[in-house]
Order: C-alpha cells, then structure tokens, then sequence
C-alpha cells in the first residue's frame, strides 16, 4: 500500500486508484458486485470518505447507503468511523472546491490481485479495518474489521446470514475463525478474496 521507506503511497491493485486524484473530486465506481461506491478525494489528493451502496452482506450492520471515513497515518490509511442512515435521511454526498464529480469504472481486480500472499498482509488489512468479502468451499463468507464496538473488534459472518457472525478481538483470534470446516490460519493464501481494499 506503500513504500517502506516513507515515499508516497501509490496503488498496488487496479481498484486501488480511486483512493487518489483530484483536490474536491468524487470518484465513482462499482465493486466487483456491480454496487456503486462514491469516493471523495481530500485537498492532499488522498480520499477522505467513501459511500457504500451496499450491506456487504450484513444488513444489520450496513445501511444502504453507508459512508466510511478514510484516517491517514504513516502514509497509509484504515477505515474510521462507520455512519449507517437506518431513518432513510441520507445527507448529499458533497464536492468541494468546484471540481467536478467524476464517473469512472476502473478495472476491477482479479481474484490474483485480492489474494492475500500472506499471514501478516491479512493481519494488516483486517487491524486497518477493512471489510473483506471471500469463498472457500462454495461458501460464501463476509469479514469486518471496523465494528462500532471497540470489544467487538473483529466480526466473520457467513453472507447475508443473519445471526451467523461470530467477533474476535484480534487479527490473530480472527485467523482461528472456522471456514467450512477448516482454520482461516491455514487457508488464508488460498481463498477465493471477492472484495477487500488493502
């Protein structure tokens, strides 16, 4: 997601690009799903928040629409806070500085690009936030890193199975997670990764 010697970050995967671009600017785009996302670029270039038009599989936690908040530190960023509009008043998602709104539909990343290579780079992307959609076994499964609940960390659910999740205070205690009969630990760099932005 960067460089390891302080340099600019810079995208690793296609879908990556549309956390950069121009001061004021929203990106919009679609996940691999085909649900729009809106992504608002912050006066350094870098995205500042993201508009879901999904409930990555887990209404009871998503509204659709929800807005993440993107937190930059040390040159690469986690998802912040979570806004839900459960009452349906969904507030304009605003440009500023007179750019305008661009529509693009970059290439969406293959399953090659969203594989995790690693223990330590699911650690990462899950203790920055992410929601991570993915299969093993034909089983569809969801992950979230950025609960509202600081005692519930870490939540894995099977997809859009209400009353599945299970939470997990660590990235470590998430890799005890059981997928389809076998440990996350032990599969991690062989699921199928449908959706995840680290």
């Amino acid at each position: 997601m960067g460089s390891a010697y302080g340099g600019e970050w810079k995208p690793k995967k296609p879908d990556d690009e549309r956390f950069i671009g121009k001061p004021g600017e929203i990106k919009t785009t679609k996940d691999k799903n085909g649900n729009l996302r809106l992504t608002k670029i912050g006066e350094d270039g870098k995205a500042v928040s993201e508009r879901h038009f999904s409930d990555h599989g887990y209404p009871r936690h998503h509204s659709i629409p929800h807005d993440h908040e993107l937190v930059w530190e040390h040159n690469h960023f986690h998802w912040g806070d979570t806004k839900n509009y459960w009452d349906g008043n969904v507030p304009e998602f605003k440009q500023y500085g007179g750019n305008d709104m661009d529509t693009i539909f970059p290439a969406c990343n293959t399953l090659e690009d969203d594989r995790f290579e690693s223990i330590a780079e699911f650690k990462d992307c899950i203790g920055r936030g992410d929601e991570i959609e993915f299969e093993w076994k034909g089983v569809h499964f969801g992950m979230s890193g950025c609960q509202p609940k600081p005692e519930h960390r870490i939540m894995a659910y099977l997809w859009n199975q209400p009353d599945t999740e299970q939470y997990f205070d660590t990235p470590d205690d998430a890799l005890e997670y059981i997928v389809a009969g076998d440990r996350l630990r032990d599969i991690i760099t062989q699921i199928d990764v449908l959706s995840r932005a680290f």
